[in-house]
């Protein structure tokens, strides 16, 4: 009765209690409540909305619906959440490097949605890595390498999980309140002291306009507050890839660059996104630490104990190419006209990378890690006719030619240089 007493308390417009919340939220992980009922109370959320309050304390009941990691590891432990993008592999990159500075960074990351790629699914090229460790295997290398990044455990936030399902079937993704609660109590499961979220807006991003990515932003971070767990939020800008790599294998490729020398867009916001998140944990001088830990290997070094801690190659980080998987068909994508790149539609590009087989059209779809696309051009580039505007890495020779016409019609070649706005567009703490 207490479901239904929930439900019919949402479709009058009032406000559940947070008790009625926390029964309703151990009726989701126990069973008791069923789907029926789950996407009732999805879809009044949806319509109705939540007070912060409220959004806190369904956080807290989905949070407290299974299993709530403590550590002792006599140093801050820290995360970082993405809402997602296309070339989005600063997960590679951040973890190790916060590790390098001194603070733990236990990751629980998750698969591609729609035309985003999954930092699981890029773990997944690395021959061995193991995403879903046991617990222990979990603790062992937070403690030895400094980070670990894999799945969320079944006990990890069960509520959750059911009631993503069933959102996901009902059309209620987009409720911010359910959004929130849904990013929120999985992060807060695996006992962070400090969080920064990365809220994309831009064409290769589920948002597309500011004042949605800030409205993202706001929720997440007062909730996460009131929560008890330090966050920030930076709303970046995703007008183009972070990385000029799509698909899994080339986007480790690209992270593992950024861990031994390389810089860039990827190399920038990992700094942007380290920096608070360190200042919280109280370590001074954050962003001079990150680009030392970068600078002198010792980023790459925590990153090879946590892919040999994980089942992967011992030897990954000085042979990497040699470990991850190659397509058979690797062609360029000719501009067919000279002209300076205007504008970049990274969700096409994303969308040409899954039909190639890089995502998911379907939940049972099988990856093809080795697929993509590689140095995409940049917006503000001058090409000339004939030059490359990315690299496609396909399978077989068809989907290569679909994926060279996608690439052609996502790229936009104009005569006047466009304004390219910052790469952090607003900080919100």
């Amino acid at each position: 009765m207490g479901a239904r007493a929930l439900i019919a308390a949402l479709r009058r417009g009032e406000e559940p209690t947070a008790q009625a919340l926390r029964e309703f939220a151990k009726g989701l992980a126990d069973g008791r409540v069923s789907d029926a009922q789950a996407g009732a109370f999805a879809m009044g959320v949806c319509l109705r909305g939540l007070s912060t309050d409220n959004v806190v304390a369904l956080t807290l009941a989905m949070r407290d619906s299974g299993q709530v990691m403590r550590w002792d590891l006599g140093a801050p432990v820290v995360d970082k959440h993405s809402t997602g993008g296309v070339g989005d592999c600063v997960s590679l990159v951040l973890a190790p490097a916060l590790a390098a500075c001194g603070v733990f960074v236990p990751m629980i990351s998750g698969r591609g949605l729609g035309h985003t790629g999954g930092t699981l699914d890029k773990l997944d090229a690395i021959p061995g890595y193991a995403v879903a460790p046991d617990e222990a295997r979990f603790r062992r290398v937070v403690r030895e390498a400094g980070c670990a990044i894999v799945s969320a455990s079944a006990d990890i936030a069960p509520a959750d999980r059911r009631l993503y399902a069933v959102r996901d079937v009902t059309s209620t993704v987009e409720s911010l309140a359910l959004i929130t609660s849904s990013i929120l109590s999985k992060k807060l499961a695996a006992g962070l002291e400090g969080l920064v979220l990365d809220v994309k807006v831009g064409s290769g991003a589920f948002m597309k306009t500011d004042a949605d990515a800030r409205a993202v932003a706001r929720a997440l971070v007062e909730t996460a507050n009131a929560a008890g767990c330090p966050t920030t939020a930076l709303v970046t800008d995703m007008d183009q890839p972070i990385a000029p790599a799509l698909g899994n294998a080339l986007e480790v490729d690209a992270a593992m660059r950024v861990l031994t020398g390389a810089t860039g867009a990827l190399y920038d916001l990992t700094l942007a996104l380290g920096a608070p998140l360190l200042a919280g944990a109280g370590v001074a001088d954050g962003e001079a630490k990150l680009r030392t830990a970068l600078a002198s290997g010792a980023a790459a070094e925590r990153m090879g104990l946590m892919i040999s801690g994980l089942g992967g190659p011992h030897e990954f980080v000085d042979h990497w190419q040699r470990f991850l998987p190659e397509a058979t068909v690797i062609r360029e994508v000719p501009s067919a006209r000279s002209g300076i790149v205007t504008a970049i539609d990274g969700e096409a590009l994303g969308l040409a990378v899954v039909r190639m087989g890089g995502g998911r059209r379907v939940e049972t779809d099988m990856i093809d890690p080795a697929v993509g696309l590689s140095d995409v051009v940049r917006l503000g580039q001058r090409v000339e006719i004939g030059e490359p505007l990315a690299r496609v890495h396909a399978a077989r020779e068809a989907e290569a030619d679909a994926a060279l016409c996608a690439v052609q019609g996502a790229i936009t070649l104009g005569d006047i240089a466009p304004k390219v706005g910052p790469l952090v567009r607003e900080h919100i703490t």
